[in-house]
């Protein structure tokens, strides 16, 4: 066995009944989950996922790939599982991610996009899953990633209780909204994404921490994407086929507004994460158009108290979102 496999990877599989598979890893994402194609000899595959105890728990992806799968979402098919080892087997979806798909063509941009919406609106017409709230304290630890870590990288001393008390005062109004929920997938992306034999019949990926939340949520983590770039007018046609298709309560803008600005500075904070604690820093080039799209999100006046936090704290010229960022926080 190569040493680059993790210990137990052949014995998994042999119960499971793939022995002898050749094993091909895959490239890895933003934590410490792996995968791996497994290819029997007369061609058939199914993807591995390894995610090692004790900085992975497979249980939540089970409980929401079963979820989904019982209320005719596409979540890939479980092979077999031994959750407390850390070793998933699944129904390979194949190569073609919307992301990739996309690059190649397109002028099938709104199709594909429209699609992908279509199981927003599948889900906001759902009963939500069996998953915990996301209220208001998920919603502050999140924000607080970004000073906890982008504000340090930068050398900035800023109010911290000023910034929690913002994020309260602009998110307060959001939280009526968002019951009795819907189930939000909350990283619902162009790379999360696979085509599975044409443009409409698309599968999920990486939904693990799933939570009943609002319905923007997912809806902003697809359109205001921190690894593709989606345009201003794309973003603008598919919000609004979403509002006919989903006819979502309340002031659903200025909700979208609001999950967008808690995302984007969240991902912020998280990309710094990546570089300063995991060694990642190829996550830095994402933060010109994460930036770029929170500074959109400000704009919105149901984001104004945070708005004016950020101008009292952040040096302007911090905030240019052409700015490149990888040499230029502190060590």
């Amino acid at each position: 066995m190569s040493s680059d496999l993790p210990m137990g990877i052949e014995a998994f599989l042999a119960h499971a009944g793939w022995a002898g598979a050749a094993i091909e890893p895959l490239p890895g994402d933003a934590s410490f989950r792996r995968y791996f194609r497994v290819v029997r000899s007369d061609g058939s595959s199914a993807m591995l996922m390894h995610a090692p105890p004790p900085q992975e728990d497979p249980q939540p992806f089970l409980r929401a790939a079963r979820w989904l799968d019982a209320n005719g979402l596409r979540a890939p098919a479980i092979l077999a599982e031994d959750a407390g080892n850390g070793w998933v087997l699944l129904e390979d979806f194949g190569n073609v991610r919307c992301r990739e798909y996309l690059d190649a063509w397109p002028q099938d941009e709104d199709a594909v996009y429209r699609a992908a919406i279509d199981v927003l609106v599948e889900l906001a017409h759902l009963p939500a899953g069996p998953f915990t709230a996301y209220g208001m304290s998920e919603y502050l630890r999140e924000v607080k990633l970004f000073i906890e870590w982008f504000c340090p990288a930068r050398a900035l001393y800023v109010d911290v209780e000023g910034w929690q008390k913002a994020w309260e005062e602009v998110l307060a109004p959001l939280l009526p909204n968002q019951r009795p929920g819907v189930t939000v997938l909350r990283d619902y992306h162009a790379e999360n994404i696979m085509l599975l034999g044409g443009l409409e019949t698309q599968g999920l990926l990486d939904f693990q921490d799933a939570l009943t939340g609002h319905p923007a949520y997912d809806l902003v983590s697809l359109l205001q994407d921190a690894r593709r770039e989606v345009s201003p007018e794309l973003e603008a046609r598919m919000f609004d086929y979403y509002v006919e298709k989903a006819q979502p309560q309340g002031d659903f803008l200025a909700d979208y507004a609001r999950l967008g600005a808690q995302r984007n500075t969240k991902i912020v904070g998280i990309f710094v994460r990546l570089w300063k604690r995991d060694g990642k820093p190829r996550y830095l080039d994402y933060i010109p158009r994460v930036w770029a799209m929170l500074e959109r999100d400000l704009a919105h006046p149901a984001l104004a108290p945070v708005a004016r936090w950020f101008d009292a704290n952040i040096p302007a010229d911090l905030r240019d979102p052409a700015r490149r960022l990888g040499g230029e926080f502190a060590a």
